[in-house]
């Protein structure tokens, strides 16, 4: 089980960054909008298909799994009101804006900033995937993809701002990696903290829902909502639904839903 942890969070905390810096440079980095789309579809998928069903097959009953969802989403906005969380997701924008905009408002330590939120979303992020794994190891193997999808796009951002603000890419990719392994930590602690607190798993897993959620309702979608003609609308539909698909059909090939 520590083993699947480590490797789930390794993919999506580090392979992410890997794969960021591949996309980055392929036509696909002009498409930016159609990955959001992707990674707020699955992590839709990931919450509502499979982490909560997951946790109201427990014995807690539902209005406290539903006040614990509640309260996640809470915490949540407080630490994104506190610019601690929101860190790690401010520059997904940056593959097709201004990146001066970012260096004149962010100045030299801008980077640090960046790298400093990444590390402590992909720590809650490691704590998150641990609780899937601990949970269904089906239902780890949906929440490392799922936060794989979702960080490519804001690891190319973050890409994009750090090697402008040190006109280095490869310095740039070293630290941007070194922010995403601290998943890897967050993992282990999860695993520890979790495997200690088993009777707890349940509501570890709604707040690890309500997380996904609030990042794809509150973070993602709201940078798509921009006017379209129905042409786009139904090609951003498209890869939403196609992000969902993906995290069923990881389930699937492993097994499906089940302990």
């Amino acid at each position: 089980m520590l083993f699947a942890i480590l490797l789930g969070t390794f993919i999506a905390g580090v392979a992410s960054v890997a794969i960021a810096l591949l996309l980055s440079r392929s036509a696909l980095a002009r498409y930016p909008k159609h990955m959001l789309s992707l990674a707020a579809g699955a992590l839709l998928a990931t919450a509502f298909v499979n982490l909560l069903p997951e946790a109201f097959e427990s014995d807690f009953a539902p209005p406290t799994l539903f006040g614990v969802f509640f309260l996640g989403l809470i915490v949540v906005i407080v630490l994104d009101k506190a610019e601690i969380w929101h860190h790690a997701h401010e520059h997904s924008e940056a593959l097709h804006a201004d990146i001066d905009s970012h260096r004149h408002s962010h100045g030299t330590s801008g980077s640090w900033s960046v790298l400093f939120g990444d590390g402590v979303h992909a720590f809650a992020d490691g704590i998150l995937i641990a609780s899937a794994f601990v949970a269904d190891w089906k239902l780890g193997v949906a929440a490392s993809f799922a936060v794989l999808l979702h960080e490519v796009p804001h690891h190319m951002g973050d890409l994009a701002v750090v090697s402008h603000m040190h006109k280095d890419a490869r310095t740039a990719l070293v630290k941007v990696s070194w922010a995403g392994s601290v998943t890897v930590l967050g993992g282990l602690v999860g695993y520890l903290l979790v495997s200690s607190l088993a009777v707890w798993l349940p509501l570890f897993l709604v707040i690890a829902a309500s997380s996904f959620v609030y990042v794809a309702l509150a973070d993602l979608i709201p940078q798509l909502n921009t006017p379209m003609g129905l042409k786009q609308s139904l090609s951003q539909m498209a890869w939403l639904l196609a992000g969902a698909f993906l995290v069923s059909a990881a389930v699937s090939v492993v097994g499906g839903h089940g302990h």
